[in-house]
């Protein structure tokens, strides 16, 4: 990347800074955090005492900013839940989606409309893809977590245990930018109940959900699994997640399990995890095609 590049991704890093909200460095030219985890940790520096997560080592201060984007062409995620934010990710939709499937932002136009509200007037940041962030103030008290799709199709929510990517970053496919530099809302109080109403996991719907051949074998691995990579902490997740899908790729190749079904199974496992979404789907793609191309026939397994 060029100077001009490295700079304006430091003054986007230190713009985010300004407002309160504490910062981690991104992986240049993508989204995953470019901090190491648990399992890589070398207790050194901010790890002396022990390893921290991104959300600890997320940071304010202009001179530690200043140092972290001088060593490279950095990345800005925001650490949501130490900023007091909750982040509504309305996406877009994707080839694979079935016809007729609505976006992010047609889903959420309807929750509004269901709750007799307006769609809120806040700070809003578009994506590369044409999608939107949403951003609230988490309210006073309240700890919020990361959902995938339990609000409504293609909406999730960043809270504790995630990050978004701020405007000034710059992906393969394009930039963030500020679309609206409303000042931040307040989060709504019937968004607020619908984040923390009692909620059936969509590992859970998936137990209820028969197998093509009645294979319960197969819905017995797929859960097991699917808790697996939602109950693994930082450092590791991708490789649990990789490992969890090859494990059931088996039941794909056999017809036991549709693929879809694993795929959404796997997705709100990995993104309960605190995987990116975009992560998520990558390894759960190349994993269920590793599976489905090496798979014994179940007579030799």
């Amino acid at each position: 990347m060029t100077q001009a590049t490295r700079s304006a991704l430091l003054s986007a890093a230190l713009a985010v800074a300004a407002r309160g909200w504490p910062v981690i460095p991104l992986r240049p030219g993508d989204k995953p955090p470019a901090l190491h985890g648990a399992r890589t940790c070398p207790r050194t520096g901010d790890c002396t005492a022990g390893h921290r997560t991104f959300e600890q080592r997320a940071t304010t201060d202009p001179d530690r900013i200043e140092r972290c984007w001088s060593a490279g062409p950095f990345n800005v995620g925001t650490a949501t839940g130490p900023a007091g934010l909750v982040v509504v990710d309305l996406d877009t939709l994707k080839p694979k989606d079935k016809k007729g499937t609505p976006d992010g932002a047609t889903s959420f136009l309807a929750l509004c409309e269901r709750a007799g509200q307006a769609v809120p007037d806040t700070y809003r940041v578009r994506t590369p893809s044409g999608g939107q962030h949403l951003y609230f103030t988490t309210p006073p008290g309240a700890r919020l977590h990361n959902t995938a799709g339990t609000l409504a199709p293609k909406v999730d929510t960043r809270a504790w245990g995630g990050q978004v990517v701020a405007p000034g970053s710059i992906t393969r496919t394009g930039l963030y930018a500020v679309e609206s530099d409303a000042p931040v809302a307040d989060l709504p109080g019937w968004l607020h109940s619908a984040l923390t109403a009692p909620q059936k996991s969509s590992t859970a719907a998936i137990r209820l959900m028969p197998t093509r051949n009645g294979n319960r074998l197969a819905a017995a691995v797929l859960e097991r699994e699917t808790a697996a990579v939602a109950g693994t902490g930082e450092g590791g997740r991708n490789a649990e997640l990789l490992r969890a899908v090859r494990a059931v790729g088996r039941f794909v190749a056999w017809e036991d399990l549709d693929r879809t079904t694993v795929e959404m199974a796997f997705q709100a496992a990995g993104e309960s995890a605190g995987l990116p979404a975009a992560e998520c789907r990558t390894t759960i793609r190349s994993a269920l095609d590793w599976s489905i191309r090496t798979a014994r026939t179940r007579e030799s397994a």
